[in-house]
């Protein structure tokens, strides 16, 4: 036992000072006014008062909802639409399946910048092309209307995890269910509708979750793109946590901000898992 004991003593160890100290730290700071260098003083509830009278943190919640809202339907329709299309029997299927994951290995800051020229006003690509078809500019990034839909479309671009997940889950519904519909008289949008959905309902459950936690936390991205603005309408979540812990240093402010995030994810989960109790199907 001992022998086994030493083995994983460094991942024992690893876990207790990465993992568990910071949360358990966490806790406590969050209910002092702590400052890098200064002692932690206790302080009870006053952050989470004042956060209740922060308009910058409400701005941020509501402006993460508006980002859950709109990138995690979207995202989850266009990975599995993608998935259904790279399941079939295509040309050159096994290369537009490491096309469509390739994005996702591309590092964030690279991609950011990347799509900061192709949303640029005047020449980005994506207004060119709108061009061609009459549409005018569109202020894409330095509008407070159109920014937040512009990373809401940008997600789009690292879904393909979620399509090599929905790839999976596809492989496993019996082509048995499929002939028996088209016997019945099914066309393809039936066969989706009434065989895909319901048979990989568990994945699209499985991949909502995650597209909840990952665009709760989303940070990288409008921090790159927009920092945040214009006029805060890009202020994420996780931009106005970063900013009080390391640009203010309200480590205790901001500790108390990463509780109620997890709150707040905590519960939209358990909010996915009621709701789908009706909509998913298991075998």
């Amino acid at each position: 036992m001992m022998t086994g004991l030493v083995f994983i003593s460094p991942w024992v160890i690893g876990f207790l000072w990465f993992n568990l100290y910071p949360v358990v730290a966490s806790v406590y700071y969050s209910f002092t006014s702590f400052h890098v260098m200064e002692t932690p003083q206790w302080i009870g509830l006053n952050n989470f008062t004042t956060l209740a009278g922060d308009d910058l943190f409400w701005t941020s919640l509501i402006n993460t909802a508006y980002y859950i809202v709109g990138s995690v339907p979207l995202d989850l329709i266009a990975a599995l639409f993608f998935a259904v299309l790279l399941n079939l029997r295509l040309p050159l299927r096994d290369f537009l399946r490491t096309c469509y994951y390739v994005p996702t290995v591309v590092p964030t800051v690279a991609s950011a910048i990347l799509w900061i020229m192709l949303f640029n006003t005047h020449g980005g690509l994506v207004n060119e092309t709108l061009g061609l078809f009459g549409i005018p500019e569109i202020p894409w990034l330095s509008s407070p209307t159109w920014a937040m839909p512009a990373l809401i479309l940008l997600s789009i671009w690292g879904v393909g995890t979620a399509v090599v997940i929905f790839l999976a889950g596809l492989q496993d519904v019996p082509t048995t269910l499929y002939e028996a519909a088209q016997l019945d008289g099914a066309g393809w949008l039936q066969l989706v509708r009434h065989v895909t959905v319901p048979m990989v309902s568990p994945v699209i459950l499985f991949n909502g979750v995650l597209g909840i936690i990952g665009a709760s936390q989303v940070f990288a991205v409008p921090y790159i793109m927009t920092g945040g603005g214009p006029l805060n309408s890009t202020r994420v979540y996780s931009i106005e946590l970063f900013q009080n812990a390391f640009v203010y240093f309200k480590m205790g402010y901001a500790s108390a901000m990463a509780w109620i995030l997890f709150v707040f994810i905590f519960g939209l989960t358990l909010l996915s898992m009621y709701v789908s109790r009706n909509y998913v199907h298991y075998e």
